[in-house]
């Protein structure tokens, strides 16, 4: 009789765990690994980052619950690539603040750090990405990370952002740019274009993608954002490793 000691690849972590520790996940969590396995990134690992646009223009988002609705959504996911413990940054002129998000303590966690951090600035991304980039760089890891880096609009140093996110493709980090507001704003423009840079003129890898969610972010099906934020994580995948930015291999 034959045997076989193969296994399918399985989540970060596990259906009962997240019932466990957070039962309002379960149907987040399960959106997330249909589009994980739509993508062929079962058993891939990979941290999973949150940056979060505190610009004045972001205060009806955070009111009305989209910005926890995104946080606990990027939390899902995370727990199919990484720990289910993802880092958050919330910038407006400079970096606001920063916490950790986990499963089973991520009730209204978002919600209530963004009040506790008082003034809303302007849009700067670039002291964002170099926090991502810090935090990254601190924890001696040579997997890949997927940023979700989520605003409303371009930033008032766009010379900066363009600069960090060239340099920043000799790093294993993705960044999945989403624009939240009006499609047909020209602040989007912008991020149209980092999603565009040329390769390998000016940056080594293409390693930044955009989508944009609409005026209604919070209105976007789970399934239709999952499948957004990974729809050029594997193509990443496979030039990173083409181009030696990453040399690790689920």
């Amino acid at each position: 009789m034959s045997s076989s000691n193969s296994r399918e690849p399985a989540p970060a972590i596990s259906l009962s765990k997240v019932f466990e520790y957070a039962p309002d996940l379960v149907p987040l969590y399960e959106a997330a690994g249909s589009s994980v396995r739509a993508h062929g990134l079962e058993g891939t690992r990979a941290a999973v980052y949150l940056v979060l646009d505190r610009s004045g223009s972001m205060r009806p988002y955070y009111r009305d619950g989209t910005m926890q609705r995104l946080a606990e959504q990027v939390l899902s996911l995370s727990a199919h690539l990484d720990d289910g413990v993802v880092p958050v940054v919330f910038f407006s002129t400079d970096v606001d603040g920063s916490t950790d998000l986990e499963l089973g303590r991520h009730h209204g966690h978002v919600s209530t750090m963004h009040e506790s951090l008082g003034h809303m600035g302007r849009t700067n991304y670039h002291w964002a990405m170099d926090a991502v980039i810090d935090h990254y760089m601190a924890s001696d890891s040579s997997a890949p990370a997927l940023v979700v880096f989520q605003t409303d609009g371009g930033p008032t140093s766009r010379f900066a952002a363009e600069r960090y996110l060239c340099k920043a493709a000799r790093l294993p980090l993705f960044w999945q740019f989403i624009g939240f507001g009006d499609p047909e704003d020209n602040e989007f423009a912008f991020l149209r274009k980092l999603d565009t840079l040329a390769v390998p003129d000016r940056r080594v890898v293409d390693n930044a993608g955009f989508f944009h969610a609409g005026r209604t972010p919070g209105a976007v099906d789970d399934d239709q954002l999952f499948d957004q934020l990974l729809q050029e994580f594997p193509q990443w995948l496979e030039a990173a490793r083409a181009a030696r930015v990453l040399e690790w291999a689920p």
